[in-house]
């Protein structure tokens, strides 16, 4: 396994047979398993009852928190693959990626770990240095007013 390279690049190793494999496998998992559990209102109640509950409403705690739990794993995977095909690691090694837009600012005013310079929305991709400076004290003033305003609401209380 010395040839077979880290993250997404992994799956070009794969041979087609080891593709027909895993294909063939999740087709018996979801055939074998029950598929028709969908219609009797019990998803995935394989009549296990160690892990979940014979008890309805601590059944349905657990099923909510699985659920909750799958949709925060489902974004993490997304954002791991994301991440990977920018640097080539799934584990944060953003000093790779010396393309990003976003190193034209980050060793401005408000950068701080372990964020670092943060714009989800990407407004400064362009690297606009006076429109980023008029941003940054627009967000001073934001900020300030927000803190005032958090500030009166609390103290009538």
């Amino acid at each position: 396994f010395a040839d077979v390279p880290n993250g997404l690049a992994a799956i070009s190793k794969v041979p087609a047979m080891g593709w027909a494999q895993v294909v063939a496998y999740a087709g018996f998992c979801e055939l074998s398993a029950g598929s028709d559990d969908w219609k009797t209102g019990t998803p995935g109640d394989y009549g296990f009852k160690v892990l979940t509950s014979s008890d309805p409403a601590e059944k349905t705690k657990k099923l909510s928190a699985e659920l909750a739990n799958g949709r925060l794993a489902m974004m993490a995977i997304i954002g791991m693959f994301f991440q990977d095909g920018l640097t080539g690691s799934a584990w944060g090694d953003w000093a790779l990626y010396t393309d990003s837009p976003l190193r034209a600012f980050e060793n401005e005013l408000g950068v701080q770990d372990p964020v670092g310079f943060w714009d989800p929305l990407g407004f400064t991709s362009d690297g606009d240095v006076t429109a980023f400076k008029r941003r940054r004290t627009v967000e001073l003033k934001h900020g300030r007013i927000s803190m005032l305003a958090t500030m009166g609401y609390i103290t009538p209380e």
